[in-house]
């Protein structure tokens, strides 16, 4: 079976400070961190990339890692941009970044054509994530076509859990979505936790939605947005994005996103989401000074 990377890499980030932050050298030899993510999805098994791009960053992309990366492995690109949206839907004129991550994987709909596992352009997530996801992928496929009468026939999704403690800045405060699964390991649902650090004495806090302080376990689940989805995932997308646009397209900082997508899926009863325990550290450049900790953790890792 045919598996998909997909790479949300249209975002520039805000609070880098030094230009698109997904094309910054990391590696000892100047390999940035999609290099190292997409080794690990290729050693997992993955066959194809997927890689999400903005046209104003077009040119700088393939010219840092376009023709280097399609030496190892078939790449394919999409392009997130205001504009695409369904029908007669328009972004207001005001508004001047894309609509999220699930905006950008409906932007890369007639490129996805399997089971894919989606994740940040400037996130590494180590090996064991993409391993898991996919074996998962492999053994459960996804939405049947309705023909198996055995069959439930919801989206059967995964989703790669990493420890609290080993996805933490040294540098700043994060936020992070902790997760809640039921006695067999299924997503039940995602807490948004804001402002969360390591404390001098060792705790974990964070605040949660009215600014209450939380003591959060460092062996606590949270979703780093690296997802295993069934390619029937992307054939429900636009009736939800046509939903979202209906509220909140007036709103010009709404944002269509991909864990809001899924927890809708679950909460409807039209899927489930496996979270996968990993206990591979997460590495990204939150803010510019985490750039010389990811240089030191990258250079003794081998592609």
């Amino acid at each position: 079976m045919k598996t998909q990377l997909v790479i949300m890499a249209a975002g520039i980030g805000s609070r880098f400070g030094e230009g698109i932050k997904q094309l910054t050298p990391l590696g000892p030899n100047g390999e940035i961190i999609m290099d190292y993510s997409i080794s690990s999805a290729i050693k997992a098994g993955f066959d194809e990339v997927v890689i999400i791009i903005r046209k104003e960053i077009e040119k700088d992309f393939i010219d840092i890692i376009g023709s280097r990366l399609e030496k190892k492995v078939k790449c394919r690109y999409a392009y997130q941009e205001l504009d695409m949206l369904p029908g007669n839907f328009k972004a207001p004129a005001d508004r001047k970044k894309p609509y999220g991550t699930a905006h950008a994987i409906y932007c890369a709909k007639d490129v996805i054509d399997s089971p894919f596992v989606v994740i940040n352009a400037d996130d590494y997530y180590g090996d064991e994530g993409f391993k898991k996801i996919h074996e998962h992928l492999i053994n459960h496929a996804g939405a049947c076509t309705g023909q198996c009468p055995a069959c439930d026939h919801r989206l059967r999704m995964s989703m790669a859990g990493y420890k609290i403690g080993n996805t933490l800045s040294e540098n700043g405060t994060v936020t992070r979505g902790i997760c809640k699964a039921d006695e067999n390991g299924f997503l039940t649902d995602v807490v948004e936790t804001y402002e969360i650090s390591k404390k001098s004495d060792g705790r974990i806090t964070g605040e949660d939605d009215n600014k209450n302080e939380v003591v959060i376990s460092e062996d606590s689940l949270v979703s780093m947005n690296m997802f295993g989805l069934p390619y029937e995932f992307v054939l429900c997308l636009e009736k939800k994005l046509v939903e979202f646009l209906e509220k909140n397209n007036s709103n010009i900082k709404s944002e269509f996103l991909l864990p809001t997508v899924v927890n809708e899926i679950i909460k409807e009863g039209n899927g489930t989401v496996h979270v996968l325990p990993v206990s591979d550290r997460w590495y990204g450049v939150t803010y510019a000074s985490d750039k010389e900790y990811v240089r030191n953790a990258l250079k003794d890792i081998k592609l």
